[in-house]
């Protein structure tokens, strides 16, 4: 069996619209919704959904936190993390079982069409200018992907666990599934990309409707700072990352970037629970940076 967890922030129509399209093809599975708007209950909602398990927020807690206490109730070896905004087509999902087979294998993303019609899904990871940087291969081939996007996977509970789960220094939104699959890769274990497994997913759609441009910028900047000051292992990397980084500063200022900075001050508030840690996942890495990154050079 299946759990599958969902997330939802306040885009409630949307919601109730897609699982009730998406019910159909959960019939075997575990369903865990985890309300992150403490301002307004579900329950009247999902009152007719009776094989529904509701999980109620006290506080916003952003999407990985959510995730985190969904994954903690569930009864299941194997977890779907579906968006609230995500639209399943068939249960091609119950194909990623196969690769779990492996030990090594920690998650299978699915390929996921956009509201242009466009098919993305499959992502890299690579370093630029003493950051991480991601962007979206256009060869959509089955293989190893850079992380299982947080919205449309299947992911092993036992390692989910084993690695601490998402990390709430990302919250409320961005980087928290890199961050999660990263660590999975440095510790030993494969992300698959599977193009057959095909949902519907209008990236932005929640994130955008709540959220001025300025402040999901901000966001992203800060956790992409957060993301290596705490992954970073490899010394020539960190040795780079230092260097680059009073660059991207002075480049801020003299552009007028003053999001950048923001970002910058804002991750250095998560230092102190940064370096605990750090301290901790190294007792887990086993694979360096370098050799990561070089599994996505020729994407």
């Amino acid at each position: 069996m299946i759990s599958v967890i969902i997330p939802v922030y306040k885009n409630n129509d949307l919601f109730i619209k897609n699982l009730d399209h998406n019910l159909i093809f959960l019939d075997d599975c575990q369903i865990i919704v985890i309300n992150d708007d403490p301002e307004k209950s579900l329950r009247s909602h999902l009152d007719q959904f009776k094989q529904i398990t509701l999980i109620d927020n006290k506080k916003n807690l952003g999407f990985g936190e959510s995730v985190n206490r969904g994954v903690k109730q569930s009864d299941s070896k194997y977890i779907m993390l579906l968006n609230s905004d995500v639209v399943l087509n068939d249960k091609s999902y119950l194909t990623a079982l196969n690769y779990f087979k492996k030990n090594d294998v920690f998650a299978v993303s699915f390929s996921q069409k956009e509201k242009d019609g466009s098919i993305v899904g499959k992502n890299k990871i690579y370093w630029q200018e003493g950051f991480f940087s991601h962007q979206k291969v256009d060869g959509l081939n089955f293989g190893y992907n850079g992380w299982a996007e947080g919205g449309a996977c299947i992911i092993n509970k036992d390692t989910f666990l084993k690695l601490g789960g998402f990390d709430p220094l990302f919250s409320p939104f961005y980087w928290e599934d890199i961050d999660l699959s990263y660590r999975a890769w440095k510790s030993g274990y494969q992300i698959i990309f599977e193009p057959k497994i095909l949902v519907i997913h209008h990236h932005q759609s929640t994130i955008s409707k709540y959220f001025t441009k300025k402040q999901i910028k901000i966001i992203a900047y800060r956790n992409q700072i957060i993301f290596a000051w705490k992954n970073l292992t490899h010394f020539k990397l960190i040795l780079q990352h230092l260097l680059n980084l009073p660059l991207w500063l002075i480049k801020s200022l003299v552009k007028g970037d003053y999001l950048f900075l923001i970002a910058f001050f804002n991750a250095l508030f998560t230092l102190p629970k940064l370096l605990v840690k750090k301290i901790k996942l190294k007792k887990l890495f086993t694979v360096s940076d370098d050799k990561i990154l070089s599994l996505f050079k020729n994407e």
